[in-house]
């Protein structure tokens, strides 16, 4: 089964942080192990850039991130903000998910139809959407 990985959710799991929860690691090594995709949301490489140049995270988060995402084999695929997702993004009710990465993610998940893992509890509130965490 593929699924979206929110910006944190797909840092964290790249530097095996422990802020992950059990579910959701077990559910993007069932991803890998399947073969199938972890789709990542192309504003999440805006996102982790960003929170490079703030001193969020470390520089070395941004390295892990393009060497996973130049490997071949890897089951992560970059999905790029469109047309479509820009009109599903109306759906994302912004009275409960008011920032616009979030919402783009959320987007993303609901175009893609796959479930999202993410610890933002805003997300998780959105009804027409299937969570992970």
């Amino acid at each position: 089964m593929a699924v979206i990985a929110d910006t944190h959710a797909f840092i964290w799991y790249l530097r095996g942080s422990n802020k992950l929860s059990d579910t959701a690691i077990a559910t993007l090594d069932q991803t890998i192990q399947a073969g199938d995709s972890i789709y990542v949301a192309s504003i999440s490489l805006v996102e982790i850039a960003y929170l490079v140049e703030r001193s969020r995270i470390p520089e070395i988060a941004f390295e892990q991130l393009n060497q996973a995402l130049a490997d071949l084999t890897t089951s992560f695929q970059i999905v790029s903000l469109d047309l479509a997702i820009a009109q599903t993004i109306r759906q994302i009710d912004r009275a409960t998910v008011p920032e616009m990465p979030d919402r783009i993610i959320a987007a993303t998940a609901l175009h893609l139809n796959v479930p999202l893992i993410t610890r933002d509890h805003r997300i998780q509130a959105l009804q027409n959407i299937q969570t992970v965490w």
